[in-house]
Order: structure tokens, then sequence, then C-alpha cells
């Protein structure tokens, strides 16, 4: 008898503990992303140096400003359109890489299918200021190249300035070294000029003479910059 009433605690205890991992699970599992919790913060980390009163765009700053637009910006940062990188990601390996991570646009997603909650007025963070943008500088033996080139010696690149590249042009540029292997060194999409910046590699990319350099057309601008000394 007492080994049978043990049975029945036993099961019960097990009963109750599954039920309340299970609620558990499923309270973190459907806590909504909020405006003033997430989305608020990364707005402000990545989108409001231009998306702010007195900047090149309309301002997010604010809850009123952003939901309104929440189809849109879901549907930007999806397409990759925003933040204005202008590279496609995964091609080069760049320190100063500002598109979104893909938990930063699931973020964004969740948020919008929820139906955009505003959340705890008492979280949302503080407005960011905005120092002047710094002017893209770059030293002058910096390599620039138009059209097919090969080097004539090598060369360490800490990164690239797209100096010249029309609007809505997408470039492929790659370097074929000369044992025939092929480093990718960016590949642009969407760069807008009126936003210059560079693309600065994560690691130095090192290229002995004779690499040739592909996908730079006539009239096309990029410059090759080498590591600071």
């Amino acid at each position: 008898m007492l080994r049978s009433s043990m049975k029945r605690v036993l099961a019960v205890g097990a009963l109750v503990w599954t039920a309340a991992v299970g609620v558990l699970a499923h309270d973190l599992g459907s806590t909504p992303i909020t405006w003033n919790r997430e989305i608020a913060r990364l707005i402000y980390d990545r989108c409001a140096s231009c998306h702010r009163p007195g900047g090149t765009s309309f301002s997010l700053l604010q809850f009123a400003d952003a939901q309104p637009r929440a189809v849109a910006i879901r549907d930007a940062v999806l397409s990759r359109r925003m933040p204005p990188w202008g590279a496609v990601k995964g091609f080069g390996n760049f320190r100063n890489d500002q598109a979104l991570t893909q938990e930063q646009i699931e973020l964004i997603v969740s948020w919008v299918a929820s139906d955009t909650p505003r959340g705890n007025r008492r979280i949302v963070p503080k407005e960011p200021t905005f120092p002047a943008p710094p002017s893209v500088s770059v030293p002058a033996s910096a390599v620039r190249v138009s059209g097919p080139t090969t080097l004539d010696r090598p060369m360490a690149i800490d990164g690239l300035w797209p100096e010249h590249v029309g609007p809505e042009q997408s470039l492929r540029v790659v370097a074929v070294l000369p044992d025939h292997r092929v480093q990718p060194l960016v590949w642009l999409h969407g760069y807008d000029e009126r936003l210059p910046h560079v693309f600065l590699y994560r690691d130095v990319v090192r290229l002995p003479a004779g690499t040739q350099i592909h996908g730079i057309p006539q009239g096309v601008v990029v410059s090759l910059i080498p590591p600071a000394k």
C-alpha cells in the first residue's frame, strides 16, 4: 500500500512539474517583442543617424513615427535595403559591417507580426545624440582602380573605398591570384554615394604581384586602401 501511494505521489509530482515546465516555456517563448524594450534600441543604434529630425530621411525616433511605417520597415530590412550598408553580406568579411544581423531582422519581423506592441513606457531608452559623421579619409598611398587591373607589385589591402559608383550600380569585385585562386573583395549592391563610407576588412587581404582585379568597369573608381603604418 505504501509503495502504491508513493507511486501515485511521484506520478502526480511529475505531472505537475511537466505542466509547470510547459507553462514556463510557453511564457518565455510567447513574450512579445516591444518598441520600448527591443525595437527602439535597435532603431537608435542602426537607423537613427539618418532617420531623425534634421537627418537625411524621415524620423523614426518615436513610436508614433515608426509604428505607422512598421510594414515598410520590415520589408526594407528583409530586402537589406536598410540600413544602407551597400554591399552583399557574406561576400568579403568587414569589421565595420553596418548591416543588420539575422537575429536583428527577426526582431523587427516578430514585432510587426505581433501587431507592433509599444510595451512598458518606463523602460524606453534615452534618445541618442548625433555627432557629426567622420569624413571619408583615404591615404595618398591608396591605389585607384578603374577597369580591369593587374597589380605590378605585391599589395596588402585593409579596405576599399567606392570613390565613384553610379546610382543603382551593382559590382562584384574579385581578385584573381596568379595561382588562379579567387579572393572576394566586395559585392556592391545599393551603394549610395550620398552616404559614402569605406569597407574595412576584418583581416588584411594580401595580394601578390600579378593579381588581377576584376569587376570594376571603366568609369567606376574603387580605391584599394593599404593598412595604416
